[in-house]
């Protein structure tokens, strides 16, 4: 089925979120949480990545994940990244009993469509600090695409992956799969990317972009995604397709912020105080767009 298709399809069935000028929401994507070893993309942003979430949960935002949040292509087990971010999968829970999270899957984490792998793996997780088993996301519902609608205007902005139609990433997933495991990720200490990534190969990434585009231009419909790992954020006059971007930049994190029913890209990254003491800084790196 072509991009076009899969995501018409998806748009008419998925769950509706209301929002209004009060509601704060901030859209994480990407976070490939693996294992914490060499091949484990999130781990060099780990405190870059705890300490927004962290502001965004006191703050009271609620956050959505659009996928691709656990490396589970290169990683057999769920319970092999949950035992590395035990810290951070405890604020997700924090978020999650507090009815203000939100999870989509992605294609690297697209075993969270099944029922049995959500009932295995995301109903609890082992906390090291406590060495005891403790409630993860109890009777979540993984979605492949949600819709905001902006109460007073019934302006509706659809939130998904991306990754929809493309052939490696979701109808022949599992080959996909086999590859990075077993093929790209040896390969990737030796320097080489992976040529099927969107992510890391530009040429696909245009392709999947432009799939989206047109899209966005048929339905004249608001669209924010992940997979391509490219923050986007266009101005007023362009076709309204955003980017939330990823957690695997070399230096930083982005993310997307819908506040006072405007949408807003935003960078997380370290900086040095003329004390030489280092913070996490947040900063807008587009002109935000009203909805």
């Amino acid at each position: 089925m072509s991009t076009f298709k899969r995501l018409s399809k998806i748009f008419q069935s998925c769950m509706e979120i209301p929002f209004d000028d009060s509601s704060k929401i901030v859209l994480i994507s990407d976070c490939h949480r693996g294992d914490g070893s060499w091949v484990d993309d999130f781990s060099h942003n780990q405190n870059i990545y705890y300490s927004a979430v962290k502001q965004y949960y006191n703050n009271g935002f609620t956050y959505i994940d659009l996928g691709d949040s656990d490396e589970l292509w290169k990683n057999k087990k769920f319970t092999d990244i949950s035992n590395i971010y035990t810290d951070t999968f405890r604020l997700l829970h924090d978020f999650y009993k507090e009815g203000r999270y939100y999870m989509l899957f992605g294609n690297h984490d697209i075993v969270k469509k099944y029922p049995a792998f959500v009932k295995k793996n995301l109903q609890r997780y082992y906390n090291s600090h406590t060495d005891n088993y403790e409630p993860l996301f109890e009777n979540i519902k993984v979605h492949e695409g949600l819709i905001l609608r902006q109460k007073e205007s019934q302006t509706k902005i659809f939130l998904v992956h991306g990754h929809q139609g493309d052939l490696l990433s979701d109808m022949l997933w599992r080959l996909g799969r086999f590859l990075t495991r077993y093929v790209w990720r040896r390969l990737e200490f030796f320097g080489h990317k992976d040529p099927t990534s969107a992510a890391k190969n530009y040429q696909e990434r245009r392709k999947v972009e432009r799939k989206i585009l047109e899209w966005v231009s048929a339905n004249r419909q608001i669209v924010i995604a992940g997979h391509t790992h490219r923050p986007t954020c266009p101005p007023e006059e362009a076709l309204p397709y955003f980017n939330v971007g990823s957690c695997v930049h070399p230096n930083c994190i982005t993310c997307i912020e819908i506040v006072n029913s405007e949408i807003t890209l935003i960078k997380w990254d370290i900086k040095t105080r003329e004390d030489r003491t280092v913070y996490v800084d947040r900063e807008p790196i587009a002109i935000p767009r009203k909805i």
